[in-house]
């Protein structure tokens, strides 16, 4: 099993992206919200993937954190889900506004998702219902809440404040800055080169 793929990142279509490792382009399905998270095309990203193995095929499905991959599990263990119907749900909808929507029964809102019609919706919730805790869910939610405290601090906070000076929003600065890996040794002025080149494919 190939548990992350760690590399450059060198192409980014609707629905999937390549990492180059070592001159080896590895082809990834990933859901839209990862697309609008990734850095530019050319820096370091990492993503965590789930690997199907068919007769005639084998594909690589991809997420920016193991919380996503885990949720992507439970998906495709529901009758009548396959990876690229779980794939649109966590396109829809983020991991966890779809905890509280299993929770909340709210099939209405994962019906939303092209392809997965209320009956569906309404498997999905009975089979995960026991699956995901309220603890869980807002454990979760806590966790995502304070990672994106801590993204603001330290080089990126400096890089939020130096976009900002050059008249882009906060959300701007946040939205160009997500998803970059910011390694120990990265200074500011690298981090914003990163940032304005990923607003310019925007």
């Amino acid at each position: 099993m190939i548990s992350y793929i760690k590399g450059t990142l060198a192409d980014v279509a609707a629905d999937s992206i390549v990492i180059d490792v070592s001159g080896i382009g590895w082809h990834i399905f990933v859901p839209g919200q990862v697309i609008d998270r990734l850095p530019a095309v050319g820096a370091p990203v990492k993503i965590h993937t789930w690997l199907q193995v068919r007769e005639d095929a084998m594909t690589l499905f991809g997420f920016l954190s193991k919380d996503d991959l885990r949720v992507f599990k439970l998906l495709i263990g529901v009758n009548g889900i396959g990876p690229k119907n779980a794939l649109a749900v966590l396109s829809v909808m983020s991991t966890d506004d779809l905890r509280f929507a299993i929770l909340g029964d709210d099939a209405k809102a994962i019906a939303k998702t092209p392809g997965i019609g209320t009956k569906t919706a309404q498997r999905l919730i009975l089979e995960l219902k026991d699956k995901i805790s309220l603890q869980d869910a807002f454990e979760q939610k806590l966790s995502h809440v304070q990672e994106a405290q801590a993204d603001a601090s330290g080089v990126k906070a400096e890089a939020v404040m130096a976009l900002t000076a050059l008249g882009y929003s906060s959300s701007e600065a946040f939205r160009a800055l997500d998803g970059i890996e910011i390694t120990e040794t990265m200074d500011v002025e690298t981090l914003l080169k990163l940032a304005l080149k990923s607003m310019a494919m925007v």
